[in-house]
């Protein structure tokens, strides 16, 4: 696998298609307001030198159907489907049940087992005990756990019941959790002794809340509507039938930020199992023998869909792992139990990048045959470097919490061209368009859209029609909310958010949730928020404040703030950098200009400024 040049076409060889010092430039919001089109990197990594499960992409293409992939899918006699069936059941009739389904690393490296013979037990206690508290079809029931085997049992055995299952990030603070837990009129919470502490000060707030379920607890320390984990599944029957739901019955319910506003609940359904198995098969190339390792937390929807429906409804192997994010650590992870596919960040690889090459050696990596990125752009030096010490190139992809599956992505059996999101899968029909929905020429800076139609797209925005209408603004798309540019080749570029939501460490932040929580602070009279551009994490998040009156500007108060912050929200969501200013710039209306912050900020123009409230 190594790099090679492709041969540039006199257009792309033109003087405007490179920047100044000659080199084939990407495409950047400054480039493109500068008139002349972009037509791609020249450079390529070549496809993989070993058979794939998509082995001929322009053919499959242009004859695939997501009406036929559904045969790859269990479906009970009257046309019903459980995605948990899918996931663990239909494996104990296929010669997979003492197949191991889950490799569960603690924190201390310690590793536990499961078969999916095992999980289904599990699944079929928890899902039982859930049902004696009255869990019906429908109810809302959130997981709040670290990855522990419970975690991914707990979420089988909610879908068993055609319930609704609600993943929590295991950082989220009580801010963050009472926003979505009113907002859902959650049922119940699944957690643990550590983390119910922050749901202690905020149960007040929860009128539909009736049970918190907590794994490992202290049963003398249990308050009034909190039960033990261990004893409510004792004695459980390992039986339970999974529950005939509809294909448009909602599976999970999972909040993300936007610009303005609460987070919002994104339903999808169990007819997404189906987009969740397909590209499982083709992105992430998974064989039978494959020991499969998402680093995302199951708290976001990479590790939902491809740490748990999408790996195990292929049959395969899945390692998780508890742990905090150390280089070395990683490395014995893959090391130990012999990882074969590793699905990633682009954060935690230019982190990887950072700790040195000689990390590496350290350790036994041979066995990895597939890496994968997600959740930002990946920048293309990353590429090369994992060419170099993996000796495997990195595979894009490009997908949302919305779409619920991937939708553009580098395949193994197409060429990469590092820095770009790769090309729209089998029965996805990606496009980038301008103001009036008009698809643009090649190289044209515009919105990116997707034509409605793959089985894992949102269904609705929870409890909020108005928001969901708004993905489909422009008629006949669905809107990513995302700028990018395609190439003569057919490969897409992302360029940037079209809103303000800020993509740090490959989690979008809603900067309204921040501000939310930094005015708490008693010194914080006014905040504003951007995303900073960083090397390592993409973006950091940037915080300008107005202080109340009596307060005075110190590393301590602004470290004081950052602190409170961090533990109001998650903790990738906290402020990095603090800026005091006398006033923010605000529209007549009262309204925050993010716009001008992130303007002075980067050195930009600030254009039109007659919004603005008067001195």
């Amino acid at each position: 696998m190594k790099l090679a040049q492709e041969t540039p076409s006199k257009k792309s060889d033109s003087p405007e298609t490179k920047k100044k010092d000659g080199k084939p430039g990407e495409a950047t919001m400054t480039d493109a307001h500068k008139g002349p089109k972009k037509t791609g990197r020249k450079e390529l990594i070549k496809k993989f030198p070993v058979k794939c499960n998509l082995e001929d992409y322009a053919t499959t293409y242009d004859t695939f159907t997501w009406e036929a992939a559904r045969s790859e899918i269990s479906y009970f006699q009257d046309g019903r489907v459980n995605a948990a069936y899918n996931a663990v059941d239909r494996h104990l009739v296929s010669g997979r049940k003492n197949k191991v389904a889950l490799y569960s690393v603690d924190a201390a490296g310690a590793v536990q087992k499961f078969t999916f013979q095992e999980i289904h037990d599990a699944a079929c206690r928890m899902g039982n005990a859930l049902k004696s508290l009255g869990v019906k079809k429908g109810d809302r029931v959130f997981v709040f756990l670290p990855r522990v085997p419970e975690l991914y049992v707990a979420t089988i055995a909610i879908a068993r019941l055609g319930a609704i299952a609600g993943p929590l990030f295991s950082a989220f603070g009580p801010d963050a959790l009472r926003d979505r837990l009113q907002d859902s009129e959650a049922k119940i919470v699944i957690t643990n002794p550590a983390l119910k502490e922050k749901l202690d000060g905020i149960k007040k707030d929860l009128p539909d809340l009736e049970h918190v379920i907590v794994v490992g607890a202290d049963c003398k320390k249990l308050a009034k509507g909190e039960l033990s984990y261990e004893e409510l599944v004792k004695g459980q029957s390992n039986q339970l039938e999974c529950e005939k739901t509809d294909p448009e019955d909602p599976l999970y319910l999972l909040y993300t930020s936007g610009t303005t506003g609460k987070p919002k609940g994104v339903v999808h359904v169990h007819a997404d199992i189906v987009g969740h198995h397909m590209t499982t098969k083709w992105v992430l190339d998974l064989r039978d023998d494959d020991i499969y390792w998402c680093t995302a937390d199951p708290g976001w929807v990479t590790g939902t869909v491809y740490g748990i429906f999408g790996p195990w409804s292929n049959g395969a192997s899945v390692v998780s792992y508890e742990g905090r994010f150390d280089a070395a650590s990683w490395y014995k992870v893959i090391d130990d139990l012999k990882v074969t596919v590793w699905y990633t960040a682009p954060t935690a690889l230019r982190m990887l990048m950072k700790a040195g090459d000689d990390v590496v050696y350290e350790h036994d990596l041979s066995t990895l045959r597939h890496i994968l990125s997600v959740g930002e752009p990946l920048n293309p030096e990353v590429v090369r470097w994992g060419m170099k010490v993996y000796g495997l190139p990195i595979h894009d992809n490009w997908w949302q919490t919305e779409t619920g599956m991937q939708l553009i992505a580098n395949l193994p059996c197409n060429a990469i061209r590092p820095g770009s999101m790769g090309k729209p899968l089998p029965g996805v029909y990606a496009a980038v368009v301008d103001e009036n929905g008009e698809e643009v020429e090649a190289g044209e800076l515009g919105k990116l859209v997707v034509k409605p139609g793959w089985p894992s797209m949102l269904r609705t925005i929870w409890r909020n029609e108005p928001k969901f209408q708004e993905y489909f603004k422009i008629p006949g798309w669905y809107f990513s909310g995302d700028n990018a540019w395609k190439d003569e080749d057919g490969y897409f570029w992302f360029v940037g958010r079209a809103d303000d939501v800020i993509n740090t460490s490959g989690h979008r932040v809603g900067p309204f949730e921040v501000e939310s929580a930094l005015v708490e602070h008693k010194a914080v009279a006014e905040a504003g928020v951007i995303g900073k551009p960083d090397k390592e994490r993409g973006e950091i998040i940037k915080a300008f404040v107005v202080l109340a009156n009596g307060y005075t500007a110190s590393d301590e108060l602004l470290n004081d703030i950052k602190e409170f912050t961090k533990k109001q929200l998650a903790a990738h969501a906290y402020p990095r950098e603090i800026e005091v200013k006398e006033s923010l710039p605000k529209t007549r209306s009262g309204k925050i200009m993010r716009r001008l912050l992130k303007a002075w900020e980067l050195g930009l123009p600030t254009g039109d400024t007659s919004s603005l409230e008067d001195d």
